[in-house]
């Protein structure tokens, strides 16, 4: 269930957003068995992870691709890949020059996107969230593909 509605999200999403969407849909499920999903699905590398400005984590499902980097606007949550093959070969390049293997990393790139920068004329930002002002970390992420 957790991996059906996981799929469907567009962005970044919360373990309690989730959730909740889960319980929208009728579905009885404990937010504790969501979080043991995640974590999961984290440890098979089947979502991607990023946390947020207050350093809470961020899941969505890994392309079949593999593993990906994003940029990620702090004001609206959206996502956007980026190509990261410079990434990949630095941390590939700074792994051999100090002898490691096995090396991870995270990389988190974060902005404001065009759609909620403030407007030439007004001087404030725009919500990518007509309906909501100021959203909560737990909500930034947006949710459904439309």
């Amino acid at each position: 269930m957790v991996l059906e509605v996981l799929a469907r999200c567009q962005d970044f999403i919360s373990a309690q957003r989730l959730h909740s969407l889960l319980v929208a849909e009728d579905l009885r499920i404990s937010l504790s068995t969501v979080y043991r999903a995640l974590r999961e699905l984290e440890t098979a590398d089947s979502v991607d992870v990023v946390r947020d400005d207050v350093g809470e984590r961020l899941y969505r499902l890994r392309p079949e691709d593999g593993h990906r980097h994003y940029l990620i606007c702090r004001s609206c949550g959206r996502s956007w890949p980026v190509d990261s093959e410079d990434v990949e070969q630095w941390a590939e390049r700074i792994a051999a020059d100090h002898g490691f293997a096995a090396v991870e990393h995270t990389v988190e790139l974060t902005g404001v996107c065009g759609d909620c920068q403030p407007a030439s004329d007004e001087g404030e930002s725009l919500s990518c969230h007509p309906d909501s002002g100021r959203r909560t970390p737990a909500h930034r992420a947006r949710s459904y593909a439309s």
